[in-house]
């Protein structure tokens, strides 16, 4: 358990690609510190069953990350349980769909705040606890879209772009201090949120199951196979090892192909 004694903080971690890097920590050592929408009950349990994992302990931060003042209070909960966040995973994500004339300027406002805004907020307010200890990981979840593009999604593709810029930035100005920066860019991956997404697609389209899976979602994926979140989770542990300090300012393609057409 290699991370015992330090304290991860994912956000949009209740669920999802964000709770396997939970598990993931947890089961090296790490205290974790959760973040995301979920019953409370279920909240609770998720903390018990990582804080059994790690021997540690296991956190809830509330936080609308929309809004800086969440994304502040988010990591003052965290400093208060812990006194600072050594492994910060800005995880945490939303989409909108539509041309540029069309798209509602209230969700390219949201989707920008979450999605680019609040990563900067936490890396601003976790570093100096980070270069304190002269130890830090920062690993942001960006996307396949974050190094090439699709139609109707101007705000998430301006976001992710924005993500990949600033993990450069933030690689150049930690590259002395012993923080590394790294993006994980994942194409199309098996989550509840993708799944569910599948009956609504198949009657909107008129296509079976396979056709949606294969001809609509995994269509620039020539790997034809879902990426898994605990693929993702495991690139994280390995990115929070020594053997991976000199890796920084890296945007890690985990797509299947994606990007490499």
């Amino acid at each position: 358990m290699f991370l015992k004694g330090k304290c991860a903080l994912i956000t949009g971690s209740t669920s999802g690609i964000g709770l396997a890097y939970a598990r993931a920590l947890a089961a090296e050592g790490a205290d974790i510190v959760l973040n995301g929408f979920g019953e409370p009950d279920q909240i609770q349990a998720l903390c018990e069953e990582l804080a059994a994992t790690s021997g540690g302990r296991a956190i809830f931060a509330a936080g609308d990350l929309t809004k800086r003042e969440g994304t502040e209070a988010m990591v003052a909960t965290a400093m208060a349980e812990f006194g600072a966040v050594d492994i910060l995973i800005n995880n945490a994500g939303m989409q909108h769909v539509a041309p540029v004339e069309d798209f509602p300027v209230e969700k390219w406002d949201a989707i920008i705040a979450l999605n680019l805004t609040s990563a900067f907020d936490a890396c601003r307010l976790c570093i100096p606890g980070m270069k304190a200890k002269g130890w830090g990981r920062i690993l942001f979840t960006a996307s396949a879209h974050s190094l090439t593009a699709s139609p109707f999604k101007a705000a998430y593709v301006s976001a992710k772009h924005g993500i990949a810029g600033l993990t450069k930035t933030l690689a150049l100005e930690l590259a002395t201090d012993g923080v590394t920066a790294n993006c994980i860019s994942p194409g199309y991956v098996w989550t509840p949120l993708v799944e569910n997404q599948i009956p609504d697609t198949m009657k909107a389209r008129n296509m079976t199951r396979e056709q949606v899976i294969n001809d609509v979602m995994l269509e620039r994926q020539p790997s034809k196979q879902f990426v898994q979140p605990d693929e993702l989770a495991a690139l994280a542990v390995f990115l929070c090892r020594d053997a991976a300090r000199n890796i920084t300012g890296a945007n890690y393609s985990v797509d299947g192909g994606w990007v490499a057409q």
